[in-house]
């Protein structure tokens, strides 16, 4: 291999092999170093029955789109891994797998980057952070509080039910994993205690579609942050939660209420074998209800705007309410085995010794482009469009990207134009 580089890539997942296919069709000498191997969070990472909560339609890599015979299905996990897998395939990118990237410094000097890594010392022009955003699983410190005879594991490393000890189980956390993960114990017949946050919820379908058809054709994931309401705190904002299972479905805990999961508020305190939840369990179930049934009016608004014939549907009305508030739980008599922490993740870029992060972590950027020469980001939520961190808006990023690196190779110095300027010289 050679130790220069026009491009270096780090991170070899969907963004970081979107990106190379994009410098590959322009002709740019670039290298992939991927710490793991191809696909490696969506086989390691993920349970036994994950799948998509989006249509298969909505995967849309660069040169490669959704190549299978249900669209409108969604991909369970190995179906997924197997996308990753033919995605690279198809280009042949040239990605050195099992290389971990140790540090990212900038070099003002000779006015270009240095890459230390697991196999040795590079240098690129450029270079592009494709690592994604879910780096550190995070655990409360709360969890040492529970006695070591209670199994605990992250969302990242449940895989099924029979791997977990028997008992009850307890689910902390209602954003996409954590509903799922507890509907899918549910379903295996295990005795599920769930931790009620304050994540949104979404129907999955409304009046004759899914609702992901519904606000694809009414624009919304062509939506800018720059455009959406929230600008860049939508950023931090917890996913809807829906299920993509068996063809596809709402979420709804009351109903799982109903046939005995019992839910609860949010964790407040665990001492003395007791369990100590906030009263906010009705609050959060109503105000995820809200969100929902305010999609649906978003609905309605664009069906009768452009007089769109569609099949109406019946009111909705919640099908349980908690009687009491309970507020606490001894989870030696409830006989609870294991707790599942399904609270997210945090980003780590210690490694990246350049200084364009704000005071939470966060790098600073417009579209991927930071203030620092030739370096950019690219597969974070919300990095331009509602898609950027997922297969349905990558690409995008990527393209625009790989022109912003074409036009200052050309450029090939720092200098403080624009883009814009970059591409109109000889105009």
């Amino acid at each position: 291999m050679n130790n220069h580089y026009s491009v270096i890539i780090v991170g070899g997942g969907q963004a970081g092999l979107s990106m190379s296919y994009c410098l590959k069709e322009r002709g740019i000498n670039h290298v992939v170093f991927e710490k793991n191997k191809i696909g490696y969070a969506w086989r390691t990472k993920r349970w036994d029955s994950f799948c998509l909560v989006t249509p298969n339609w909505q995967c849309k890599l660069p040169g490669y789109a959704y190549p299978g015979n249900d669209p409108h299905g969604f991909m369970q996990k190995n179906e997924i891994v197997q996308y990753v897998e033919a995605y690279a395939a198809s280009f042949d990118p040239p990605i050195q797998q099992g290389v971990e990237v140790l540090k990212l410094s900038q070099n003002v000097a000779q006015n270009f980057f240095e890459v230390t890594t697991s196999i040795g010392e590079y240098t690129a022009d450029q270079v592009v952070v494709a690592s994604g955003s879910y780096h550190l699983p995070k655990v409360p410190k709360i969890a040492e509080r529970l006695p070591k005879n209670i199994t605990q594991l992250h969302a990242s490393e449940y895989k099924n039910s029979q791997s977990l000890p028997p008992g009850a189980m307890l689910v902390i956390g209602t954003g996409q994993s954590g509903c799922q993960i507890a509907e899918d114990l549910h379903l295996a017949g295990r005795q599920v205690h769930l931790c009620v946050g304050s994540a949104p919820r979404s129907p999955r379908r409304y009046r004759g579609k899914d609702v992901v058809d519904w606000l694809d054709q009414m624009g919304y994931y062509d939506l800018s942050i720059e455009e959406h309401p929230q600008k860049e705190k939508v950023r931090a904002k917890a996913n809807h939660y829906v299920t993509g299972r068996d063809g596809g479905r709402e979420i709804d805990l009351r109903q799982f209420a109903l046939e005995g999961m019992q839910l609860y508020g949010r964790l407040k305190d665990i001492s003395d074998r007791q369990l100590e939840f906030w009263d906010n369990l009705q609050q959060n179930l109503d105000q995820a209800d809200a969100v929902a049934e305010s999609i649906k009016k978003t609905i309605d608004g664009f069906i009768e705007k452009n007089q769109i014939e569609a099949p109406t549907e019946p009111a909705y009305h919640p099908i349980w309410q908690p009687e009491q508030s309970i507020l606490s739980l001894d989870y030696a008599q409830a006989n609870i085995s294991a707790v599942i922490w399904c609270t997210g993740y945090q980003t780590d870029f210690s490694w990246v010794e350049v200084p364009v992060f704000d005071g939470k972590g966060y790098p600073g950027h417009e579209r991927g482009v930071t203030g620092v020469w030739g370096l950019y980001f690219l597969g974070l939520p919300w990095l331009y469009t509602w898609g950027s961190g997922r297969f349905s808006g990558v690409a995008r990023d990527a393209s625009y990207l790989a022109d912003y690196i074409v036009a200052r190779k050309k450029v090939s110095y720092p200098n403080d134009w624009s883009v814009v300027n970059e591409f109109l010289l000889g105009s």
